[in-house]
């Protein structure tokens, strides 16, 4: 098998190289989708090496609508399945008419902004960009998340920055609703970030 296109000869070309992990795309309506280090269900076609402990960084980007009988869904994550570590959260967030910013403590989840829900506009789906900084380090982890939802005229967007109070690396992630499932057809993309390794 020839090596990917970031490694040439075994050695890392690519300055930042985001590799991917995994993906998930739903076909059926799910309550919640969960990445793990070393686990790949999406077959040798992935590419990336699966064990997370190599990776500087882990980004995570979901286009998602949840079934909740509302407008929108809160969009959570949990790291390694661990739901009584205390979280941290500040928030800035725009929809064209209103803009706010606060900050906040949650016990059992990264909390993140709202995606559309069942009855938002149809066929809305939110994107959300979360990027998980130095998941292996012994200090507390940090993320810092973008969101944004066009809802035909009444979308909005807003910037997370999250802390989770543990110092243990990150090994897996799940992202639920705040109630009832994401929609079918939602879609979940994994990446490693690579240290640098070359010179800029």
């Amino acid at each position: 098998m020839a090596d990917p296109g970031y490694i040439v000869d075994n050695v890392l070309v690519d300055g930042e190289a985001w590799i991917g992990l995994n993906t998930e795309t739903l076909t059926s309506d799910t309550a919640y989708v969960t990445f793990t280090s070393g686990y790949n269900d999406a077959g040798a076609d992935v590419g990336g090496v699966q064990a997370w402990d190599q990776y500087m960084d882990l980004v995570l980007i979901a286009y998602c609508r949840g079934t909740k009988s509302a407008a929108t869904v809160q969009y959570h994550l949990t790291f390694n399945g661990n739901s009584d570590s205390i979280y941290g959260f500040q928030r800035l967030q725009g929809d064209g008419a209103n803009d706010n910013a606060y900050a906040e403590s949650t016990n059992d989840r990264a909390e993140i902004h709202s995606v559309p829900a069942a009855s938002a506009t149809p066929d809305i789906f939110g994107c959300v960009i979360s990027h998980l900084f130095d998941i292996n380090s012994g200090k507390y982890k940090s993320l810092a998340s973008q969101v944004a939802a066009d809802a035909d005229g009444s979308g909005s967007v807003a910037l997370f920055a999250n802390t989770w109070r543990s110092q243990a690396p990150i090994t897996s992630i799940k992202i639920w609703p705040d109630a009832n499932n994401w929609l079918d057809e939602s879609m979940f993309s994994l990446f490693g970030v690579m240290p640098r390794m070359v010179a800029p």
